[in-house]
């Protein structure tokens, strides 16, 4: 059974009653692996991965929240995911130790990981429900993925397909582990709202990582944080949407 917490007097959002209290600060290893055997649609598979792992997180912190806070404001329970995510975020482009291109696959993996905490939070926090599978449409659109919400859908119901596929039959076959690792961080980077050039010039030029690494994580998770309090506020069907000829 799942309770829920009551926002602003009228909606809800459920609070899954097995779901841990913290979630992995870094895209677990199993999504990594799927991201590494299917990099076309990486930015699809970790959308539905952090729905999965990361939504419980935020409907439990707003649940905690309102539970301590009753009277909280919308407004400031977002501020206060932001603030938090963003820290993190500043952090991430320095962190993993590791150089070259597999540590910029790392640090952008990072931070969309981080990112789509970030918003799933944001989501909680104005009412709508962090578990619910549209929320990872939310994040392809808001993360730029795709630009509209009926073409980040048909690409994660692919991802998704190809996860269960994946699951029975396994990889297709072996593909050179540098092109497969070049294509993952490009796909990861679009979705942080990075650059990749510039992720792998901050982990090959030294003493670079952590001045490039946090000014562009900083610029790109706060962009990403405006984009998600408007949306969360007028509510997701606010989305961009296909044209209809």
């Amino acid at each position: 059974m799942t309770d829920s917490v009551p926002v602003d007097g009228e909606s809800t959002v459920p609070v899954p009653p097995t779901a841990p209290a913290d979630a992995p600060e870094a895209p677990p290893a199993t999504l990594w692996d799927r991201m590494r055997d299917d990099p076309q649609y990486a930015p699809e598979h970790l959308a539905l991965e952090a729905v999965r792992r990361l939504g419980p997180e935020a409907a439990r912190w707003v649940a905690r929240e309102r539970a301590a806070r009753p009277d909280v404001p919308a407004d400031e329970l977002a501020d206060q995911a932001v603030r938090r995510f963003l820290g993190l975020a500043r952090l991430s482009g320095a962190v993993s130790g590791v150089a070259g291109l597999p540590g910029a696959v790392i640090d952008v993996g990072v931070l969309a990981w981080t990112q789509a905490r970030l918003v799933l939070h944001v989501a909680a926090a104005y009412g709508v429900d962090p578990t619910h599978p549209d929320r990872a449409t939310d994040l392809l659109v808001l993360q730029r993925v795709h630009k509209v919400a009926e073409s980040a859908r048909l690409a994660l119901g692919v991802a998704a397909g190809r996860e269960r596929a994946g699951a029975l039959f396994g990889m297709a076959g072996e593909r050179p582990l540098g092109r497969v690792m070049l294509q993952l961080g490009v796909r990861l980077a679009q979705m942080a709202g990075i650059r990749a050039a510039k992720r792998v010039v901050a982990k090959v030029v030294p003493g670079a990582a952590i001045v490039l690494g946090t000014w562009a994580n900083s610029s790109a998770t706060t962009d990403l944080a405006g984009r998600a309090r408007a949306l969360y506020r007028h509510g997701p069907d606010a989305l961009p949407r296909q044209r209809r000829p």
